[in-house]
C-alpha cells in the first residue's frame, strides 16, 4: 500500500535523523555525542528526535531487520519450510542488503564504536536476547516442540555472533568496492559452513 504524504514525510525525517546520528557517532564516538547535538545537526527539535527514537541507543541500532527479521522470515515462510533454511536465506538477504546500501563499508568502525561504549554493549546484549525471544515465539507458532525451538533460536543467535566476528576478520580497514565484494564472498562461504553445522546438530 502506498504511503500518504504525511507518512512519507515522517519516514524521511526519521531517516535523516538516523543518518546524521550515525555519522556523528562513528566520527566522535557514541558517548561523546548528545541527542541535542544530533537534533541541531539534523535541524529538528530534540523532541522530534525522541518522537522517532525513544532512547539514544535506538539512534545507533536503527536496524530492525537485523533483530526482527529472523522472526518475520519464519512467520512468512511456507508451513513445511525447514527453519534453518529460512534463517540462512534471511541472513544472506540481510547481509546483501547491507552491502547494497553501504553498511559493510563502515562495519568495522560500527563495531569498534560499540566496543568503546558500555551503553552500546549493554544494548547489543539486550537486542540479542530479544532476538532469541521473538524468534522462539515465531518458531513456537509453527511447531509445538518448544525445547527444540528454543535451541534453534539460541543457536541462531550464536551463529550470528560468530559470523559477525568473521566479517570483522575478512573486511579490510579501507575497503574498495572490489574488496567489499571479496569480503562478501568470504562471508557467504562462512554462512554456508555455519548453517551446515547447525543442520547437522539439529538433525
Amino acid at each position: 500500500m502506498e504511503l500518504g504524504r504525511r507518512e512519507r514525510k515522517k519516514q524521511q525525517t526519521r531517516q535523516a535523523i538516523s543518518d546524521v546520528a550515525t555519522t556523528l557517532f562513528l566520527e566522535r564516538g557514541f558517548d561523546a555525542v548528545t541527542v541535542a547535538e544530533v537534533a541541531r545537526a539534523a535541524d529538528v527539535a530534540v523532541q522530534t528526535v525522541f518522537n522517532h527514537f525513544p532512547a539514544k541507543e535506538d539512534l545507533f541500532f536503527d536496524e530492525p531487520g537485523w533483530w526482527a527479521g529472523p522472526a518475520r522470515a519464519i512467520r512468512e515462510a511456507p508451513p513445511r519450510a525447514d527453519p534453518v533454511d529460512v534463517l540462512e536465506a534471511q541472513y544472506i538477504a540481510e547481509t546483501r542488503d547491507r552491502l547494497a546500501v553501504g553498511h559493510l563499508a563502515t562495519w568495522k568502525q560500527f563495531v569498534r564504536t560499540i566496543d568503546d561504549s558500555p551503553a552500546l554493549k549493554a544494548r547489543r546484549r539486550l537486542n540479542a536476547d530479544q532476538l532469541e525471544v521473538t524468534l522462539t515465539e515465531a518458531l513456537d507458532e509453527r511447531s509445538p516442540d518448544h525445547l527444540r525451538n528454543r535451541l534453534i533460536a539460541a543457536l541462531y543467535a550464536a551463529a550470528q555472533k560468530v559470523l559477525e566476528e568473521r566479517l570483522m576478520a575478512v573486511l579490510p580497514d579501507d575497503a574498495s568496492s572490489v574488496e567489499l565484494d571479496q569480503a562478501q564472498a568470504a562471508l557467504e562461504q562462512a554462512i554456508a559452513q555455519v548453517f551446515a553445522v547447525l543442520r547437522r546438530g539439529l538433525a
